[in-house]
């Protein structure tokens, strides 16, 4: 009875509104490439402040899921990710786009996003105390060769060039070591700029490697359009996949589901790494890797499901131990102080009415987004079939917008230029951008758990790793997956 009367809270005026508006303002923020969700729940965090605590809550955890979501319709329709976590969407959701199916990658990627997101909030309510339990078990060693695992994935994202996916994945990590020394505070590769201190700001690194760098390819064809098919006037608008289409992704879900929890509690990893670690397993359990990149709905689902499936688990160590999972996470943290809440038992003891009416309600708020966003995208599709002349200047805009509203530093729309023209130039030379954002993103926590592993380890760090029973399994999935990529390339 207790269960149902939370259950019942959700559905309060209030509660049911506050869901509405995080939806709708998080489908609105996650659509406009740059303004991330971590923006979203801080520009709205201030007007929670007069609210009650519940619908405070509901709203921005709503907001949260939704912009993570909704980052993948300019990803699919214009090949520029809303947000970073939708990186790994844009290459196959793109290439449906172009061949005139932008309804199916967009229910392929609404569907996955519900799913990725239900099964986040159900790692919530369900696993939270044991899950957070697991991160407490991740020290230095098991964050360096969780990093080194992600890192043998990258000559697997480079669509059949192993050599050329090395080198982008370099680059990405060369880029990473920009900026202050970890240890010594010294600083490195700034060449006495003192906006490199901080390094490479990664959102305009990603804003410019693919948003900008389409920008110049659509420039080439100014008159064509995105969608080079024309659409049967026939096919009527779906919201729901056929029962085909799910038959074809589930397994795909099932595992991106349980990827994008595991990653959502580890404290630091995000959506992007849950993203592009299903992307590849994902390809690597694929009968026809060559459709990767060529508009296969296993890539959109699994990029989909697992950066959604990080929102509700990243939540686990916040509620449980007040450690942020993620940086949206940590925004969060901070609205529960302001209310007055504090992370830990008594949440779900003394609190309990709020906790359980907010989980609940975030597993509604994963549903309704499916549905709104799928009643939008039916009208946002309809860029696909203007011209290059008038979308480039569009993309241009917002790119330059979302560059800059970051930290209003015009060194970061430098930043995005400097990376559009890499990136054009990369794709002119058949380079994919994948491996280099993963080397960005992997690059200093695996130098960050080198650094500590070494310390602790008093420079014997091999036995150190290999002592630590998770660092020890991470260690030989990093084996196994680095032999099958060289038996694939070698049977190529």
């Amino acid at each position: 009875m207790v269960e149902l009367s939370y259950i019942a809270n959700v559905f309060t005026l209030g509660n049911m509104a506050a869901i509405l508006i995080g939806v709708f303002a998080g489908i609105v923020i996650g659509g406009l490439p740059g303004l991330t969700a971590n923006l979203g729940v801080a520009l709205l965090l201030p007007v929670t402040f007069s609210m009650d605590v519940t619908a405070a809550l509901l709203m921005l955890m709503s907001l949260y899921t939704a912009a993570i979501y909704a980052g993948s319709f300019p990803a699919i329709l214009l090949h520029t990710p809303g947000t970073s976590a939708s990186a790994a969407t844009a290459a196959d959701g793109f290439a449906l786009t172009q061949r005139g199916e932008f309804n199916k990658a967009l229910r392929i990627a609404t569907f996955s996003s519900v799913c990725g997101g239900v099964a986040s909030a159900l790692s919530l309510l369900l696993l939270g105390p044991p899950l957070s339990l697991l991160s407490l078990k991740f020290g230095p060693a098991e964050y360096l060769m969780l990093a080194v695992f992600g890192l043998t994935i990258i000559g697997t994202l480079a669509s059949g060039n192993m050599v050329k996916g090395l080198i982008a994945g370099a680059i990405g990590l060369l880029m990473s070591t920009v900026g202050l020394d970890l240890d010594t505070g010294f600083p490195r590769y700034v060449f006495g700029l003192s906006d490199l201190t901080g390094g490479f700001n990664f959102v305009p690194v990603v804003i410019g490697l693919f948003s900008v760098s389409q920008a110049l390819i659509m420039c080439e064809h100014a008159q064509s359009r995105v969608q080079r098919v024309e659409v049967k006037k026939t096919e009527r608008w779906r919201i729901l996949p056929t029962w085909a289409e799910i038959k074809s992704i589930r397994v795909t879900i099932a595992r991106s589901a349980f990827i994008g929890v595991f990653v959502g509690i580890l404290p630091g990893a995000g959506a992007d790494i849950g993203s592009w670690v299903s992307y590849n397993e994902a390809r690597r359990f694929s009968r026809d890797k060559s459709e990767f990149g060529k508009g296969s709905v296993h890539g959109i689902s699994a990029s989909e499901t697992a950066n959604n499936a990080v929102t509700g688990s990243s939540l686990v160590p916040l509620l449980t131990l007040g450690i942020p999972g993620s940086a949206t996470a940590a925004i969060l943290l901070g609205a529960l102080i302001v209310h007055g809440l504090v992370p830990g038992r008594t949440l779900f003891t003394e609190n309990a009415s709020i906790t359980y009416t907010v989980i609940y309600g975030f597993l509604l708020a994963n549903i309704v987004m499916g549905f709104v966003g799928m009643s939008i995208g039916r009208y946002m599709a309809l860029i696909a079939r203007l011209p290059n002349a008038v979308l480039v200047p569009i993309i241009l805009m917002l790119s330059f917008v979302g560059a800059y509203s970051l930290g209003s530093n015009m060194f970061d729309v430098y930043t995005m230029i400097g990376a559009g023209v890499i990136g054009y130039l990369m794709r002119k030379s058949g380079f994919s951008p994948a491996p280099l954002i993963l080397g960005l993103i992997l690059g200093p926590i695996a130098e960050t758990g080198f650094r500590q592993s070494l310390a602790l380890s008093g420079g014997a760090i091999v036995p150190f790793v290999l002592s630590q029973p998770i660092a020890l399994a991470l260690t030989v999935l990093t084996a196994v997956s680095l032999v099958s990529a060289v038996l694939l390339e070698v049977r190529k």
